[in-house]
């Protein structure tokens, strides 16, 4: 008679998950909004009057430095549960 050609492995089970559900820190939604709303501003203000004595030095640092904020927001609502 053959043998049987069953598997000799255990069937995979994946792990447990935690019954805790995760919570974001208090300070997250809040300073991710604002950096959204700062990067916006910032581009916005320096579209609308180029001149003002800090941002027209910069000149066109300032699109990095408006998407530098915009950014940060994004990779922060990455960590929002």
């Amino acid at each position: 008679m053959p043998k049987s050609k069953a598997r000799k492995k255990a069937v995979y089970t994946p792990p447990q998950r935690s019954q805790q559900v995760k919570v974001s820190p208090r300070w997250l939604a809040p300073t991710m909004v604002t950096a959204w709303i700062v990067g916006i501003l910032w581009i916005a203000v320096y579209y609308v009057a180029p001149q003002t004595p800090f941002i027209g030095d910069l000149q066109n640092w300032n699109l990095l430095i408006g998407f530098v904020f915009i950014i940060f927001g994004v990779v922060l609502s990455t960590r929002w549960r």
